[in-house]
């Protein structure tokens, strides 16, 4: 469920789990019990935070009363519930990069952390919400301010409990956005603000202890598809964090778009057009070194004079990409030792 552009998604069989779905929404939003895997803050919510409202580009949810049985869907959402010091009673499953369980790295760290249980994993591999694992979880909110949802499916999910969605485009929402959304609907926005400062001040550090990467341009892209290039525009979070480290998006990220304006957070580019894109840096993920010794073996890719002069910061391992991918106040703390450092080598290649 890794946030990359897939050739075609397989469409869900909505109408048929609809059915299932109505069937049980009124055992699933009365049975909204803080019991299971699911754990109440450590800090308590805010006085009279509820009702609260919470907007979104699929539709305004409403949420009641405190949520005690929380599910998430998407990236994200489970890394800053985790960091609350609450146990989802349900989260996506991660085949790429999470562990035998599929369960990511740091969630796992977390969880042990706060001697929770491994909550119930939802199938994030078909790229389809598992609607009826969600009402076997019998959430009383379901959290996705970074997700891929539809209409049909925030609508079919809206009848198992509140969803919170994201606020203008599918994965596009900031990790400060995506924070502060989440403690909204939780009631903790003091615990959630206090979770972004603490995560910029490490930000803020480590781009001062490496001042190599300041004002560097880079250009993100992944090698998903033979012969071309996804690149990825201004709005993903992933290019956004470089941001805050202070590297500058490469004017070539633009001038290359030839799709400007069709909604989505990346682009293709031909492996023909590579002579034509101009940084310092180029960015990319891999999920294993020879994935990397493939790409650069290409005469395309060798040419350019990124890879030649050793401009070149490759993201590799699963569990990585995982992280810098779909930052997070639990994933950035975890990747970021290791991730300002590789960028700072290829930034000191620049002449």
């Amino acid at each position: 469920m890794l946030p990359v552009p897939r050739a075609a998604r397989r469409r869900s069989r909505l109408a048929l789990i609809a059915s299932a779905v109505v069937a049980s929404a009124a055992l699933v939003l009365t049975g909204c019990s803080a019991g299971g895997a699911g754990a109440e803050s450590t800090s308590g919510s805010e006085s009279g935070a509820f009702p609260v409202t919470v907007k979104s580009a699929l539709g305004d949810t409403t949420i009641e009363k405190k949520p005690t049985r929380i599910a998430t869907w998407g990236w994200g959402a489970q890394d800053i519930v985790l960091a609350l010091g609450i146990v989802p009673v349900a989260m996506p499953s991660f085949s790429y990069g999470g562990n035998k369980d599929g369960v990511l790295p740091w969630d796992a760290d977390r969880i042990a952390e706060l001697k929770g249980k491994t909550p119930q994993l939802l199938n994030a591999d078909t790229g389809e919400v598992p609607f009826e694992e969600f009402v076997q979880a019998k959430p009383d909110v379901i959290l996705a301010p970074y997700s891929g949802l539809t209409q049909t499916e925030y609508d079919t999910l809206s009848k198992i409990a509140p969803v919170v969605a994201y606020p203008e485009k599918p994965w596009a929402t900031s990790w400060r956005d995506q924070t502060a959304i989440v403690g909204k609907a939780l009631g903790l926005t003091k615990e959630t603000d206090a979770l972004v400062t603490s995560t910029e001040k490490k930000v803020d550090d480590l781009a001062a202890k490496y001042p190599v990467i300041k004002d560097k341009t880079f250009f993100y892209a992944a090698a998903n598809e033979p012969g071309k290039l996804n690149v990825y525009r201004a709005e993903d979070p992933r290019v956004q964090l470089l941001g805050d480290l202070g590297l500058k998006n490469s004017p070539s990220i633009e001038a290359l778009d030839a799709s400007k304006g069709d909604g989505s957070f990346f682009y293709q580019l031909s492996n023909e057009n590579l002579s034509k894109i101009d940084t310092d840096l180029l960015v990319m993920y891999f999920d294993k070194q020879s994935s990397v010794d493939a790409f650069t073996s290409d005469p395309l890719v060798a040419a350019m004079p990124t890879i030649k002069e050793g401009r070149f910061a490759p993201i590799v391992g699963e569990s990585f990409v995982a992280a810098t991918s779909a930052p997070s106040v639990l994933s950035i703390p975890w990747m970021l030792d290791r991730y300002v450092p590789e960028l700072a080598k290829a930034a000191d290649k620049v002449k």
